[in-house]
């Protein structure tokens, strides 16, 4: 089946079965094309949980589909290619957070969004890149744990000057990042400003001219007089700055700067998905309930 045939497909099964495809902005660019919503892994699971769907294809990772089902616990949650994990997301085991509560009942466990729902039902509140600093505000005076990123707690734990250990876990695309790329590639476009994503290292971090969210990089340089950026995050956004952009240039700091995982899904992979209604992601109504109270309050301290 040709591709323009494939995308008429979709659209009519799409009707036909009441269904909406979300892609994270880290899909390739043909992906979020068919998709009917892009953004970042939270907005897509909120998106989920307002629409009158009843079935959700998530193209992105598995860690993003669990947060769908326990947002959106009556509908069916399809994950095209269910091999599409995140190595960080796994850098945290249950058993291994258990042992650390046990042995340090007197930290709140705070748990970056890009985790398992095993996970996230163990923790007391979950953050994403963009509401961490704000979330963490209300907690200055406790003892806290930040599980798995390193490097994002590392950059909300100097900022707000916390009691908070950090969890040895990190973003295997942000973390190899390295002062000496930026410096380069400053030199190579010194008009250009350098924008990155706080999964990254702190000494790159301090190199950057702004520090965001992917959805907040994408509102940077879409609101920014600039002309000429730098991007410090996977390169699947590049597709959908240069849409909203089209005048203005972006570099990409590394051409490794691409997630294996995120970059798995095809456009015959959702067509798939969609049609014979496989990989259905589910949830244990225990871990469920758990899990969405952590989101919750979450998306209540966000507010």
């Amino acid at each position: 089946m040709d591709k323009k045939t494939m995308i008429q497909e979709l659209k009519q099964l799409k009707k036909e079965k009441n269904a909406v495809i979300l892609a994270h902005y880290y899909q390739t660019g043909d992906v979020q094309d068919v998709a009917d919503y892009t953004g970042d892994s939270l907005a897509l699971s909120q998106v989920a949980a307002d629409t009158d769907a009843d079935i959700i294809v998530f193209a992105g990772v598995h860690f993003m589909a669990e947060t769908a089902k326990i947002l959106s616990p009556d509908k069916k949650v399809l994950l095209p290619v269910l091999e599409a994990g995140c190595p960080m997301a796994e850098m945290v085991t249950p058993i291994r957070l258990q042992k650390y509560k046990d042995e340090h009942p007197d930290r709140t466990i705070v748990c970056y969004v890009n985790s398992t729902a095993k996970v996230k039902a163990l923790s007391d509140i979950c953050v994403t890149s963009s509401s961490a600093v704000k979330i963490l505000k209300h907690y200055k005076n406790d003892k806290l744990l930040y599980v798995p990123d390193k490097n994002l707690g590392a950059y909300v734990k100097e900022k707000l000057d916390l009691d908070m250990d950090l969890w040895p876990g990190f973003c295997c695309i942000h973390n190899d990042l390295t002062v000496e790329q930026v410096k380069e590639s400053r030199k190579a476009h010194p008009n250009a400003l350098f924008i990155v994503h706080p999964e990254t290292k702190l000494d790159v971090i301090n190199e950057a001219d702004f520090v965001g969210s992917t959805k907040g990089l994408l509102n940077y340089v879409i609101e920014s007089d600039h002309e000429e950026f730098i991007i410090g995050t996977e390169k699947g956004i590049l597709h959908t700055m240069q849409q909203q952009c089209p005048d203005k240039t972006f570099h990409i700091l590394t051409p490794e700067l691409s997630c294996f995982d995120m970059k798995l899904t095809t456009l015959e992979d959702i067509y798939l998905a969609l049609k014979e209604e496989q990989f259905e992601i589910t949830v244990d109504e225990d871990i469920l309930v758990n899990a969405k109270q952590a989101l919750d309050k979450m998306l209540e301290l966000s507010k």
